[in-house]
């Protein structure tokens, strides 16, 4: 089983949480191939038999530029059979509370295998762990069941 966790972030929080989800993947056995948004390229994307996708939200909760492109390729290639998730962190001070996160939930419900979501407020904490950790579960069971 081959993972990816596609991701972007500008103030290092949604990084972080790339990164914790990435390590809860590998203690469940799962390596997961960490790929920045500006490095991802759409001809990998059916490599992959479980796919998360990490964002921030920009300006009234809509996808970041550098976003685009990722959510253009799910919508454009033949991705149903792929399970995946989608995570971010934002400010609940802010209306649309990590809407990036919502939008992209809506349409890899529709393209893929949706399995999870998860919002983190800011920075990850402590008690984020076993939420990315579930993330991780969730994303494992779903892509077995599919399959």
């Amino acid at each position: 089983m081959k993972a990816a966790i596609i991701y972007t972030s500008v103030t290092g929080n949604t990084s972080a949480l790339a990164e914790i989800i990435q390590e809860k993947m590998e203690v469940k056995g799962l390596a997961a191939d960490l790929i920045p948004a500006d490095e991802f390229q759409k001809i990998h994307l059916n490599e992959y038999d479980i796919v998360a996708v990490g964002t921030y939200s920009w300006d009234n909760g809509e996808i970041p530029l550098e976003m685009e492109e990722i959510y253009e390729a799910f919508e454009s290639a033949n991705v149903k059979g792929l399970t995946t998730g989608v995570f971010g962190t934002g400010d609940s001070f802010y209306p649309y509370y990590c809407g990036a996160v919502d939008l992209f939930r809506d349409m890899l419900y529709v393209h893929t295998n949706l399995a999870v979501t998860l919002k983190v407020e800011l920075t990850p904490q402590e008690e984020d762990l076993a939420r990315c950790e579930k993330f991780c579960d969730r994303l494992l069971s779903e892509v077995a069941v599919f399959s």
